[in-house]
Protein backbone atom coordinates (compact mmCIF):
# COMPACT_ATOMS: atom_id res chain seq x y z
CA UNK A 1 0.00 0.00 0.00
CA UNK A 2 2.59 2.53 -1.14
CA UNK A 3 1.59 6.21 -1.33
CA UNK A 4 3.08 9.17 -3.18
CA UNK A 5 3.87 12.06 -0.82
CA UNK A 6 4.82 15.70 -1.15
CA UNK A 7 6.92 17.62 1.38
CA UNK A 8 3.95 18.06 3.73
CA UNK A 9 3.18 14.36 3.48
CA UNK A 10 6.72 13.40 4.49
CA UNK A 11 6.58 15.87 7.37
CA UNK A 12 3.29 14.38 8.59
CA UNK A 13 4.86 10.93 8.35
CA UNK A 14 7.76 12.06 10.53
CA UNK A 15 5.29 13.44 13.10
CA UNK A 16 3.52 10.08 13.16
CA UNK A 17 6.89 8.43 13.76
CA UNK A 18 7.52 10.78 16.68
CA UNK A 19 4.15 9.85 18.18
CA UNK A 20 4.97 6.15 17.77
CA UNK A 21 8.34 6.62 19.45
CA UNK A 22 6.78 8.41 22.41
CA UNK A 23 4.24 5.60 22.82
CA UNK A 24 6.83 2.83 22.69
CA UNK A 25 8.86 4.48 25.47
CA UNK A 26 6.16 3.68 28.02
CA UNK A 27 5.77 0.00 29.07
CA UNK A 28 2.08 -0.58 28.40
CA UNK A 29 1.59 1.52 25.26
CA UNK A 30 2.13 0.26 21.71
CA UNK A 31 3.44 2.28 18.81
CA UNK A 32 1.22 0.08 16.65
CA UNK A 33 -1.81 1.83 18.17
CA UNK A 34 -0.52 5.20 16.96
CA UNK A 35 0.33 3.76 13.54
CA UNK A 36 -3.23 2.49 13.15
CA UNK A 37 -5.13 5.60 14.21
CA UNK A 38 -2.83 7.80 12.12
CA UNK A 39 -3.61 5.77 9.00
CA UNK A 40 -0.23 4.17 8.21
CA UNK A 41 -0.61 0.75 9.82
CA UNK A 42 -1.28 -1.32 6.73
CA UNK A 43 1.37 0.49 4.69
CA UNK A 44 3.81 -0.24 7.54
CA UNK A 45 2.91 -3.95 7.50
CA UNK A 46 3.14 -4.20 3.71
CA UNK A 47 6.47 -2.37 3.59
CA UNK A 48 8.11 -4.48 6.29
CA UNK A 49 6.67 -7.70 4.84
CA UNK A 50 8.15 -6.81 1.45
CA UNK A 51 11.70 -6.72 2.76
CA UNK A 52 13.97 -9.74 2.46
CA UNK A 53 16.76 -11.18 0.35
CA UNK A 54 15.13 -9.65 -2.72
CA UNK A 55 15.86 -6.23 -1.26
CA UNK A 56 19.54 -7.12 -0.91
CA UNK A 57 19.70 -8.51 -4.45
CA UNK A 58 18.07 -5.39 -5.87
CA UNK A 59 20.47 -3.20 -3.89
CA UNK A 60 23.54 -4.85 -5.40
CA UNK A 61 22.15 -5.63 -8.86
CA UNK A 62 20.27 -2.40 -9.62
CA UNK A 63 21.63 0.07 -7.09
CA UNK A 64 20.39 1.93 -4.00
CA UNK A 65 17.93 4.13 -5.94
CA UNK A 66 16.03 1.15 -7.35
CA UNK A 67 15.86 -0.56 -3.95
CA UNK A 68 14.80 2.70 -2.28
CA UNK A 69 11.79 3.16 -4.57
CA UNK A 70 10.79 -0.47 -5.11
CA UNK A 71 10.69 -1.38 -1.43
CA UNK A 72 9.27 1.92 -0.11
CA UNK A 73 12.39 2.54 1.97
CA UNK A 74 11.72 6.28 2.09
CA UNK A 75 8.59 5.53 4.13
CA UNK A 76 10.59 3.49 6.66
CA UNK A 77 13.40 6.06 6.77
CA UNK A 78 11.01 8.92 7.59
CA UNK A 79 9.21 6.84 10.19
CA UNK A 80 12.42 5.65 11.85
CA UNK A 81 13.80 9.21 11.84
CA UNK A 82 10.67 10.40 13.64
CA UNK A 83 10.83 7.55 16.16
CA UNK A 84 14.53 8.18 16.81
CA UNK A 85 14.00 11.92 17.26
CA UNK A 86 11.15 11.27 19.67
CA UNK A 87 13.23 8.83 21.73
CA UNK A 88 16.13 11.29 21.87
CA UNK A 89 13.94 14.24 22.88
CA UNK A 90 11.35 12.61 25.11
CA UNK A 91 13.01 9.65 26.85
CA UNK A 92 14.23 11.73 29.78
CA UNK A 93 10.95 13.60 30.14
CA UNK A 94 8.82 10.46 30.07
CA UNK A 95 11.06 8.71 32.60
CA UNK A 96 10.79 11.77 34.86
CA UNK A 97 7.00 11.72 34.57
CA UNK A 98 6.87 7.99 35.29
CA UNK A 99 8.93 8.54 38.44
CA UNK A 100 7.29 11.74 39.73
CA UNK A 101 3.85 12.06 38.11
CA UNK A 102 2.79 8.49 37.24
CA UNK A 103 -0.95 9.05 37.70
CA UNK A 104 -1.00 11.89 35.19
CA UNK A 105 1.16 10.07 32.62
CA UNK A 106 -0.84 6.85 32.84
CA UNK A 107 -4.05 8.91 32.62
CA UNK A 108 -2.91 10.51 29.35
CA UNK A 109 -2.14 7.16 27.75
CA UNK A 110 -5.31 5.59 29.20
CA UNK A 111 -7.34 8.29 27.43
CA UNK A 112 -5.33 7.86 24.23
CA UNK A 113 -5.85 4.09 24.05
CA UNK A 114 -9.50 4.17 25.17
CA UNK A 115 -10.31 6.76 22.49
CA UNK A 116 -8.51 4.62 19.89
CA UNK A 117 -11.00 1.75 20.21
CA UNK A 118 -13.84 3.52 18.32
CA UNK A 119 -11.35 4.57 15.60
CA UNK A 120 -10.47 0.94 15.02
CA UNK A 121 -14.01 -0.42 15.24
CA UNK A 122 -15.33 2.15 12.75
CA UNK A 123 -13.26 0.43 10.04
CA UNK A 124 -15.45 -2.66 10.42
CA UNK A 125 -18.57 -2.22 8.23
CA UNK A 126 -21.81 -2.69 10.13
CA UNK A 127 -22.86 -5.37 7.67
CA UNK A 128 -19.73 -7.37 8.59
CA UNK A 129 -20.56 -7.66 12.30
CA UNK A 130 -21.28 -11.26 13.22
CA UNK A 131 -20.78 -13.77 16.01
CA UNK A 132 -17.22 -14.33 14.71
CA UNK A 133 -16.41 -10.61 14.94
CA UNK A 134 -17.78 -10.39 18.48
CA UNK A 135 -15.88 -13.54 19.50
CA UNK A 136 -12.63 -12.08 18.11
CA UNK A 137 -13.24 -8.83 20.01
CA UNK A 138 -13.83 -10.70 23.28
CA UNK A 139 -10.85 -13.02 22.69
CA UNK A 140 -8.52 -10.07 22.02
CA UNK A 141 -9.68 -8.34 25.18
CA UNK A 142 -9.25 -11.48 27.28
CA UNK A 143 -5.73 -12.18 25.93
CA UNK A 144 -4.50 -8.62 26.56
CA UNK A 145 -6.17 -8.50 30.00
CA UNK A 146 -4.45 -11.77 30.95
CA UNK A 147 -1.05 -10.75 29.58
CA UNK A 148 -1.01 -7.38 31.31
CA UNK A 149 -1.75 -9.03 34.65
CA UNK A 150 1.13 -11.50 34.54
CA UNK A 151 4.21 -11.08 36.73
CA UNK A 152 7.64 -11.41 35.04
CA UNK A 153 8.01 -15.03 33.98
CA UNK A 154 11.78 -15.33 33.46
CA UNK A 155 15.03 -13.49 34.07
CA UNK A 156 18.17 -13.67 32.00
CA UNK A 157 20.81 -11.81 30.06
CA UNK A 158 22.29 -14.56 27.86
CA UNK A 159 22.55 -13.49 24.19
CA UNK A 160 20.31 -16.38 23.07
CA UNK A 161 17.67 -15.34 25.60
CA UNK A 162 17.87 -11.69 24.50
CA UNK A 163 17.56 -12.80 20.85
CA UNK A 164 14.31 -14.64 21.63
CA UNK A 165 12.99 -11.80 23.77
CA UNK A 166 13.70 -9.32 20.96
CA UNK A 167 11.83 -11.48 18.43
CA UNK A 168 8.76 -11.68 20.68
CA UNK A 169 8.81 -8.04 21.81
CA UNK A 170 9.07 -6.60 18.31
CA UNK A 171 5.97 -8.55 17.31
CA UNK A 172 4.11 -6.92 20.18
CA UNK A 173 5.36 -3.47 19.16
CA UNK A 174 3.51 -3.62 15.84
CA UNK A 175 0.31 -4.95 17.42
CA UNK A 176 -2.04 -2.20 18.62
CA UNK A 177 -2.75 -2.64 22.31
CA UNK A 178 0.26 -4.78 23.26
CA UNK A 179 3.43 -2.97 24.30
CA UNK A 180 6.79 -4.35 23.22
CA UNK A 181 8.56 -2.76 26.19
CA UNK A 182 6.01 -4.36 28.53
CA UNK A 183 6.68 -7.75 26.93
CA UNK A 184 10.39 -7.24 27.65
CA UNK A 185 9.49 -6.54 31.30
CA UNK A 186 7.26 -9.61 31.35
CA UNK A 187 10.02 -11.82 29.93
CA UNK A 188 12.57 -10.42 32.37
CA UNK A 189 14.72 -8.99 29.57
CA UNK A 190 13.96 -5.26 29.90
CA UNK A 191 16.74 -4.55 32.39
CA UNK A 192 19.26 -6.60 30.40
CA UNK A 193 18.41 -4.84 27.13
CA UNK A 194 18.52 -1.35 28.66
CA UNK A 195 21.78 -2.24 30.42
CA UNK A 196 23.29 -3.46 27.16
CA UNK A 197 22.34 -0.21 25.43
CA UNK A 198 23.75 1.89 28.26
CA UNK A 199 27.06 0.00 28.39
CA UNK A 200 27.21 -0.50 24.60
CA UNK A 201 27.45 -4.28 24.97
CA UNK A 202 27.88 -5.11 21.28
CA UNK A 203 27.17 -8.84 21.64
CA UNK A 204 23.84 -8.38 23.44
CA UNK A 205 22.80 -5.43 21.29
CA UNK A 206 23.48 -7.52 18.18
CA UNK A 207 21.48 -10.40 19.68
CA UNK A 208 18.52 -8.12 20.39
CA UNK A 209 18.63 -6.45 16.96
CA UNK A 210 18.96 -9.84 15.25
CA UNK A 211 15.99 -11.22 17.17
CA UNK A 212 13.94 -8.09 16.48
CA UNK A 213 14.63 -8.24 12.73
CA UNK A 214 13.85 -11.96 12.59
CA UNK A 215 10.59 -11.54 14.46
CA UNK A 216 9.58 -8.42 12.57
CA UNK A 217 10.10 -9.84 9.08
CA UNK A 218 8.38 -13.12 9.86
CA UNK A 219 5.48 -11.74 11.89
CA UNK A 220 4.68 -8.83 9.56
CA UNK A 221 4.24 -11.23 6.63
CA UNK A 222 1.78 -13.35 8.61
CA UNK A 223 -0.12 -10.35 9.96
CA UNK A 224 -0.25 -8.77 6.51
CA UNK A 225 -1.74 -12.00 5.12
CA UNK A 226 -4.39 -12.00 7.87
CA UNK A 227 -5.30 -8.38 7.09
CA UNK A 228 -5.68 -9.16 3.40
CA UNK A 229 -7.80 -12.29 3.92
CA UNK A 230 -9.67 -11.60 7.19
CA UNK A 231 -9.50 -7.84 7.71
CA UNK A 232 -12.66 -7.45 9.80
CA UNK A 233 -11.73 -10.30 12.16
CA UNK A 234 -8.21 -8.89 12.54
CA UNK A 235 -9.59 -5.43 13.36
CA UNK A 236 -11.94 -6.90 15.96
CA UNK A 237 -9.11 -8.88 17.57
CA UNK A 238 -6.83 -5.83 17.68
CA UNK A 239 -9.65 -3.70 19.09
CA UNK A 240 -9.97 -6.28 21.85
CA UNK A 241 -6.23 -5.98 22.50
CA UNK A 242 -6.72 -2.24 23.04
CA UNK A 243 -9.58 -2.78 25.50
CA UNK A 244 -7.64 -5.42 27.44
CA UNK A 245 -4.52 -3.27 27.59
CA UNK A 246 -6.41 -0.67 29.64
CA UNK A 247 -5.73 -2.88 32.65
CA UNK A 248 -2.04 -2.01 32.40
CA UNK A 249 -2.75 1.67 31.76
CA UNK A 250 -5.11 2.24 34.70
CA UNK A 251 -3.63 5.35 36.39
CA UNK A 252 -4.06 4.50 40.06
CA UNK A 253 -1.65 1.78 41.16
CA UNK A 254 0.22 0.52 44.20
CA UNK A 255 3.68 -1.02 44.30
CA UNK A 256 3.86 -4.64 45.43
CA UNK A 257 7.34 -6.11 45.03
CA UNK A 258 10.50 -4.72 43.34
CA UNK A 259 11.40 -6.30 40.00
CA UNK A 260 14.68 -4.62 39.05
CA UNK A 261 16.57 -1.35 39.31
CA UNK A 262 17.19 0.87 36.28
CA UNK A 263 20.63 2.28 35.58
CA UNK A 264 19.43 5.70 36.80
CA UNK A 265 18.43 4.27 40.16
CA UNK A 266 14.68 3.97 39.54
CA UNK A 267 13.15 0.78 40.91
CA UNK A 268 10.61 -1.05 38.75
CA UNK A 269 7.83 -2.64 40.81
CA UNK A 270 5.20 -5.29 40.23
CA UNK A 271 2.02 -3.24 40.59
CA UNK A 272 -1.67 -3.70 41.29
CA UNK A 273 -4.53 -1.38 40.31
CA UNK A 274 -6.38 0.67 42.92
CA UNK A 275 -9.63 2.59 43.02
CA UNK A 276 -8.89 6.34 42.93
CA UNK A 277 -10.19 6.84 46.47
CA UNK A 278 -7.74 4.23 47.77
CA UNK A 279 -4.73 5.98 46.22
CA UNK A 280 -2.67 8.31 48.45
CA UNK A 281 -2.55 11.02 45.76
CA UNK A 282 -5.49 10.41 43.38
CA UNK A 283 -5.44 13.87 41.74
CA UNK A 284 -8.69 12.95 39.97
CA UNK A 285 -9.39 16.29 38.28
CA UNK A 286 -5.93 16.52 36.72
CA UNK A 287 -6.07 12.82 35.77
CA UNK A 288 -9.36 13.32 33.93
CA UNK A 289 -7.88 16.35 32.14
CA UNK A 290 -4.92 14.22 31.02
CA UNK A 291 -7.29 11.49 29.80
CA UNK A 292 -9.14 14.12 27.78
CA UNK A 293 -5.82 15.35 26.35
CA UNK A 294 -4.97 11.80 25.25
CA UNK A 295 -8.37 11.49 23.56
CA UNK A 296 -7.84 14.85 21.82
CA UNK A 297 -4.47 13.63 20.53
CA UNK A 298 -6.20 10.59 19.02
CA UNK A 299 -8.64 12.91 17.29
CA UNK A 300 -5.74 14.97 15.96
CA UNK A 301 -3.94 11.91 14.61
CA UNK A 302 -7.17 10.68 13.05
CA UNK A 303 -7.72 14.06 11.38
CA UNK A 304 -4.12 13.99 10.15
CA UNK A 305 -4.70 10.58 8.59
CA UNK A 306 -7.98 11.68 6.99
CA UNK A 307 -6.41 14.80 5.54
CA UNK A 308 -3.53 12.79 4.09
CA UNK A 309 -5.95 10.30 2.55
CA UNK A 310 -8.03 13.10 1.01
CA UNK A 311 -4.95 14.74 -0.50
CA UNK A 312 -3.78 11.42 -1.93
CA UNK A 313 -7.23 10.80 -3.42
CA UNK A 314 -7.35 14.32 -4.85
CA UNK A 315 -3.94 13.91 -6.52
CA UNK A 316 -4.96 10.55 -7.95
CA UNK A 317 -8.12 12.15 -9.42
CA UNK A 318 -6.08 14.97 -10.94
CA UNK A 319 -3.72 12.50 -12.58
CA UNK A 320 -6.71 10.58 -13.90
Amino acid sequence: MRKSRDTKGWLRLGIRGMAMGAADLVPGVSGGTVAFISGIYEELLDTIAGLGWGTVRTLFAEGPSAAWHRYNLGFLAALVAGIGLSVALLAGTLHHLLAHHPVLLWSFFFGLVAASVPFMLRDIPRAAFSATIVAALIAGGAIAWWLTGLPPLLQGDAPAFIFGAGAIAICAMILPGISGSFILVLLGAYSAVIGALKSFDVVRIAAFVGGALTGLLGFSKGLGWVFRRHREVALALLSGFLVGSLRKLWPWKKDLTPLFTHSDGRVEFLQANLAPWDHPDPNVAAALACMAAGAVMVGGLGALAQRGAQETSSKASDRG
